[in-house]
């Protein structure tokens, strides 16, 4: 049985862009959508009003807002299947236990009633930052989110934490037709700058080498299954999170690894994750790579 796409919904625009994005990402993989709204509505209301006939307003509310974005979703891809669910639980911990058996969990960047300042909804952060599963935040300008530059743009991290974003990039530029652009940054540290009159030789050089070796050994380990992906490699020198954030600008997906410790409860995001997270002009994909 094949996993489907869950995507998190509330009713809020910001959700509703995640149905559609999500729908058009099933249509190209070939995959379910299972629409999820999170509650607890049971525990609030359910006690005042036992023994009526009277339903709560927020489980009228959920099941109106799943049967909304249920409707949307087939109205926009007639041929994906989508089921829906309205769950108990706090959203987060909604998402997190859905990721257990998920593809992949799409989310909005900010949900119903969070402050219209926020960069980034606690329910999105939280999901991409725990959950065992590729998690989507749809975000950014009209073009990153519609797909309309024809790349994808992949960071290439530590090799402990590279190969799950390296195949998900691939995979995901072999069924969209378009190129993965696949970044290594480096820097050189100050007290090894060629401007320090204690250096001889150029310590920048060495770093881009290596960093051009990170960059090839990353592609020449990822799996043999996405033989059409075109893949341009770039070693560009500045901070990671900068470099990409960039380059989001072009891009219709932005995918970066990050490191699932077991054992380890708290939120575990990188800095280039959580610059992504907030400030992506486009979708950003959070691979968990398994240590």
């Amino acid at each position: 049985m094949e996993l489907p796409l869950v995507v998190g919904v509330d009713g809020s625009d910001s959700s509703l862009a995640a149905v559609d994005w999500a729908m058009d990402e099933a249509a190209r993989h070939g995959l379910p959508v299972r629409l999820v709204y999170a509650s607890m509505w049971e525990r609030y209301e359910g006690v005042a009003l036992t023994g009526s006939l009277a339903r709560p307003s927020e489980q009228i509310f959920a099941e109106n807002t799943v049967g909304s974005a249920a409707h949307r979703a087939q109205l926009r891809r007639p041929d994906v299947r989508v089921s829906t669910g309205v769950l108990p639980d706090e959203a987060a911990s909604a998402l997190l236990h859905e990721s257990a058996n998920a593809w992949a969990v799409v989310t909005g960047c900010r949900g119903r009633g969070e402050v219209a300042g926020l960069l980034l909804g606690s329910v999105g952060l939280t999901v991409a930052g725990r959950a065992q599963c590729p998690v989507i935040v749809v975000r950014g300008d009209k073009e990153g989110i519609e797909g309309t530059h024809g790349r994808i743009l992949l960071g290439v991290g530590e090799a402990d934490q590279s190969s799950a974003a390296v195949d998900f990039a691939l995979r995901e530029a072999t069924a969209r037709h378009c190129t993965v652009d696949a970044v290594r940054a480096w820097r050189c540290p100050a007290h090894e700058s060629d401007d320090n009159p204690l250096n001889s030789a150029e310590p920048g050089h060495e770093h881009q080498r290596r960093a051009g070796e990170v960059l090839d050994a990353a592609l020449s380990d990822a799996p043999t299954g996405h033989p059409r992906a075109k893949v341009r490699h770039s070693v560009v020198e500045g901070p990671a999170s900068a470099v990409l954030l960039h380059r989001t600008a072009a891009a219709d997906l932005v995918v970066v690894g990050a490191r699932r410790r077991h054992g380890h409860f708290g939120l575990q995001l990188g800095r280039v994750g959580h610059v992504l997270l907030h400030h992506a002009q486009c979708p950003v994909a959070i691979v968990p790579q398994r240590s």
